[in-house]
């Protein structure tokens, strides 16, 4: 059993807060996924900060069911795109339904990923399903949901500290488990190329809902 702690709170006046809320709210605004990134390194020290705070997510009983695999040999990343770009092709080719696809077509994306090799680093997220205590196997719980909060606070981490990302999500992505080598017990979850933007890069002119769309207040 844990020990409990005194927690200490932030504490700022009403203006305050909202002043914060409305800073948090204009830097979170900007953020947009990129696929063409720049060849450009991104400092190990900073990955592993913005790791770190992905790591703070709140989990399941605390389980904390979530592996960042950070690939940055070019070797493995063009194997990785190459596995992917075959699941890519197959989906675009034969799986996806016509309305998907149309759907996709306003966006400019195909099955060619050349970000895969060209993004500086790909932080490839794992569910872990269960640990194994010798013998033994423990159960996670909320995995699926617990790893989803991890990777959001991921995605905000690397825009926070001025890099740009990608969610990608090859589908199946089996191929990742195998290339990374990780245990049956972690499962791919997201693909994320993680580095600086390319010069002059131009993303889709697309809106957000607003809040009255998708908040509703009883």
């Amino acid at each position: 059993m844990p020990d409990f702690i005194p927690y200490h709170p932030l504490s700022f006046d009403e203006p305050e807060q909202l002043a914060r809320a409305k800073d948090f709210f204009e830097l979170c605004n900007r953020r947009r996924t990129v696929r063409e990134f720049s060849p450009k390194p991104v400092p190990k020290q900073l990955l592993d900060t913005i790791l770190r705070t992905a790591g703070t997510a709140p989990s399941g009983a605390n389980k904390q069911p979530w592996r960042f695999v950070v690939v940055t040999d070019p070797a493995v990343k063009k194997e990785i795109r190459e596995a992917a770009e075959k699941e890519e092709r197959e989906s675009y080719e034969h799986r996806m339904p016509q309305e998907w696809l149309d759907d996709l077509a306003a966006l400019g994306t195909d099955w060619h990923k050349e970000f895969l090799e060209i993004a500086p680093a790909l932080v490839v997220v794992f569910s872990i399903e269960y640990e194994k205590d010798g013998e033994r196997t423990k159960k996670n719980y909320y995995v699926k949901e617990s790893v989803g909060l991890a990777a959001g606070l991921l995605l905000v981490a690397i825009h926070n500290a001025g890099l740009v990302s990608l969610t990608h999500t090859p589908s199946p992505m089996n191929f990742l488990q195998k290339i990374l080598g990780r245990p049956a017990n972690e499962r791919p979850f997201l693909l994320i190329p993680v580095g600086y933007p390319a010069d002059g890069v131009k993303v889709p002119d697309i809106p957000r809902k607003s809040p009255g769309q998708f908040v509703i207040w009883k």
